[in-house]
């Protein structure tokens, strides 16, 4: 049988998005193409003033090239960082855009394109492709390494690398729980709706119920009850799992939000779940010594 797959499972099936239903050409243009926002979507735009923002290129520990998006406050810093992982539709506007929110809140964020080497997916306009082509043929262990890599560089330009955090939505959730479980020096991580359980590969050996014990960093889950791909029950076997095992770690499972209820330009928006998410992620960074104390600025 097939597994589920939450990033499939949160979007309206049979229904092809139109471009002329889009919230503007040059709007919907920036997100990925299998999940383009329709018209009244109402979808989150944070402006980049008085922030440096821009595409980057990260060398992997591989040696390849990573590029990424990075958002930080004008000025010298350092500023502590947060890398951001995304969905399986990479680095487009909305993952840009969390990444000035967090700038806005006194981070250095950098989202590296993780899928580079298999393929964009961005480009492709069915999740059923995106699974099968890209994401499906992406070793975690290239993950860790160029999360490290990214690490490294901002720690160079601008960042803190003694405050480093991590917080991830949809496959970048189920992200967040092993690097938390890979790099030591990590401070704090935020997992939005990350897959706790699942069947082990060659490329995705572990998953995060695997990995309990190797859990350093705290970390606060970000789950929904309505959720068709993660059962509560998966989050309440972490929840026993990190407890028995003394991890500092908090989740919140909001009773009627599904999947993807931060994303913004999807019909599984739920805007005061996401904000609420959102004040709780910008506190617990702060409570675990990341924070920079520039309360207010972010927003949703």
């Amino acid at each position: 049988m097939q597994e589920r797959n939450p990033e499939f499972d949160s979007l309206v099936p049979g229904l092809p998005f139109s471009r002329r239903s889009f919230v503007g050409a040059s709007l919907a243009a920036a997100f990925a193409l299998a999940v383009q926002p329709a018209i009244g979507q109402g979808v989150v735009q944070t402006p980049a003033d008085g922030l440096v923002v821009g595409d980057i290129s990260v060398r992997g520990a591989d040696g390849a090239v990573v590029p990424a998006y990075h958002a930080r406050p004008a000025g010298a810093g350092p500023f502590a960082t947060v890398l951001v992982v995304s969905e399986i539709f990479g680095v487009h506007e909305y993952i840009r855009d969390v990444c000035r929110r967090l700038a806005r809140a006194g981070y250095l964020a950098i989202a590296p394109d993780l899928f580079r080497r298999q393929g964009d997916p961005t480009k492709i306009a069915s999740v059923a492709e995106i699974l099968n082509t890209v994401i499906s043929k992406v070793p975690d262990a290239q993950v860790m390494g160029d999360l490290d890599a990214c690490a490294a560089w901002a720690a160079a330009n601008g960042g803190d690398a003694a405050r480093l955090a991590i917080t991830g939505f949809c496959w970048g959730g189920r992200i967040t729980w092993l690097y938390a479980a890979h790099n030591p020096k990590l401070k704090a991580g935020v997992a939005w709706y990350g897959r706790l359980a699942g069947t082990a590969s060659a490329l995705t050996p572990s998953h995060p119920l695997d990995l309990v014990d190797k859990i350093s960093a705290p970390v606060l889950g970000l789950y929904g009850a309505q959720d068709q791909g993660i059962p509560v029950s998966d989050v309440e076997d972490m929840r026993a799992d990190l407890a028995k095992a003394g991890k500092k770690a908090e989740f919140v499972i909001y009773p009627e939000a599904g999947h993807a209820f931060h994303a913004d330009y999807r019909p599984s928006y739920r805007a005061a779940e996401a904000a609420d998410g959102w004040a709780k992620l910008l506190a617990w960074l702060e409570r675990w010594a990341v924070g920079n104390g520039e309360w207010g600025m972010g927003s949703r």
